[in-house]
Formats: C-alpha cells, structure tokens, sequence
C-alpha cells in the first residue's frame, strides 16, 4: 500500500512537466532508446536459442524477463510475451470481451520441434523503454520453413515502405494503418494486430522518469509505466489505430502483425517521424540476413 501511494504522489508530480512534452528527442536520448531496443533483441535472440521441444511459454518468458533484469532492466513497459505455433496467431482466443486479453497471456503450452515461436517484450532499460517482437524456428528443416520464410520476405518489404507512408505529406495515420492492411490483405495473410487492445498497430514511446517505482506492479504483463505512459498523454492520439488523427511525429513502436495458416509472424522496433521524415532507429531490421 505504501508503494502505491508513494508512486501515486511521485506521478503527480512529474504528470505536469511530462503531459505536453515535446516528442523530438536529443541524440543522447535517441542514443539511450536505442540501447535499450539493442538490449530487447540480444535477449531475445539468446532466449530463442536456448527454447527446445518441451519448455513451455510460461518457461521461456520467464527466462526473457529474467535476462533482462539481469542485464539491469528494473521495471517493463510489458513483460514478456511468448507465443508457440498456432498461438502466434492467437489461435484459440476469444476475438470478444476484455477478459480475452487473459488468453495472450503465457501459457504451458509445451513447444514442439519445428514450430514457429514469437517472443515480445518491452523493458525499461535506464529510464527508457523499448518494444520488440521477433519469431524464430525451433528445431531445423521444419514444415513450417518455406511458409516462415515467405513471412519474413514479406516483413521487410513492410518495413521498407511504412517510413514512406510516414512521409506522405498530409497522411494520417489512420490512413497509414489501412494502407498496412491492403498489403497484408494483398499478399494473402491475416492482419493480427488488429486482435488487440484497441487493434493497434504502433503506440508512441517515452522517457520513463520513475521507472524503479511500482516496479512488480502489472495488469495483463503491462506494467504501471505503460498505463501511466499512455493514459496522462491521451491514450487515443499515442496509439496507431485505423481511426487515428493528429500530428505523426514521435517515436514509434511499429508492430504489423501477420498470420498464415499455422502460425503469425511480426516485426516490432521503433521508428523516429520528426518534420516530415521517417527512419528506423536501428539500420538492419530484425529479419536481415
């Protein structure tokens, strides 16, 4: 109780000098967001390689967030998500009600050779936050190889054009989101990320000033930071949603979200829109060979 009222009085008093801070951000700043997304992907790559036929999710996001906290991570925007086979692409979850956010949540499902797996987590790494999302194969010569391939031919095709609808002049971003959907829909896969909270397919990213405060404190893997984060800025202009207006500069998380038959696959990283450009913080996505 006494960590709640004391995080409660802390974010009121950083809310006024942080609601309406501008989103351009220093090169130190960019510097530091890109170090913790750096830090997301080596963990996760390192996890991934150590996920063998029978470790369940549950298993494998806890290794995630422990890595993480022991690299020095002390708070996440979100814990770990691991999701397994058909679970990548939500198989089994119900599309209604808000209890069905329970069903992305870890599970015991025990993972089988050849799968394709997806690992998500968003730490908070000395203050700044990032969010990434990558799949992986367990196991080689899978029957699942070509189709995953496809999958990530396609992703970096989607990374390479969403800076370029960014730079659009005058495109909103509601307009960017359906554009997304006429490729996925075009090239013969099921859009995914519109399955969640508020079917988003980015969110903006912030500086966290108080990220060892409520620190265990979660709802659904997302951490106080996130909701704080979002909801005392306007949870609606901070999310990239089909009907989203307003100016597009910031740092964004991007996460299209595709799903084939037997599984889905996603990009997350973070790209920069300031005065009209648009460029990923880091130059090779997560795909590049």
């Amino acid at each position: 109780m006494f960590e709640i009222s004391k995080m409660a009085s802390k974010l009121e008093s950083l809310k006024a000098s942080y609601i309406h801070k501008n989103v351009s951000f220093s090169k130190e700043e960019l510097a530091k967001f890109q170090a913790s997304q750096e830090l997301a992907m080596k963990a996760a790559r390192e996890v991934a390689a150590l996920i063998q036929p029978g470790w369940s999710e549950k298993r494998a996001a806890d290794l995630l967030n422990s890595y993480l906290r022991d690299c020095g991570v002390k708070s996440f925007f979100h814990e770990a998500f691991v999701w397994f086979g058909t679970r990548s692409r939500f198989a089994g979850i119900s599309p209604e009600g808000a209890l069905r956010y329970q069903g992305f949540m870890p599970t015991d499902r025990v993972c089988q050779e050849g799968d394709v797996i997806l690992l998500d987590v968003a730490p908070i790494f000395q203050g700044y936050p990032s969010d990434i999302g990558v799949n992986f194969i367990v196991g080689e010569n899978s029957k699942n190889s070509e189709e995953f391939n496809k999958g990530k031919d396609f992703l970096n095709m989607l990374r390479s054009e969403i800076p370029k609808m960014f730079e659009i002049y005058g495109i909103k971003g509601g307009e960017i989101y359906q554009r997304v959907n006429t490729l996925i829909k075009d090239a013969g896969f099921d859009n995914l990320h519109k399955t969640y909270p508020l079917g988003v397919l980015g969110h903006r990213l912030y500086p966290i000033p108080f990220e060892g405060i409520g620190s265990r404190l979660k709802i659904w893997q997302f951490g106080i930071h996130a909701y704080w984060s979002l909801l005392s800025r306007g949870l609606l202009p901070d999310t990239l949603r089909e009907n989203h207006k307003g100016s597009l500069d910031g740092l964004w998380a991007i996460e299209p979200h595709i799903g084939s038959e037997n599984f889905g696959m996603k990009f997350e990283e973070m790209l920069l829109v300031e005065k009209g450009k648009a460029r990923w913080l880091s130059e090779k996505g997560f795909y590049h060979e």
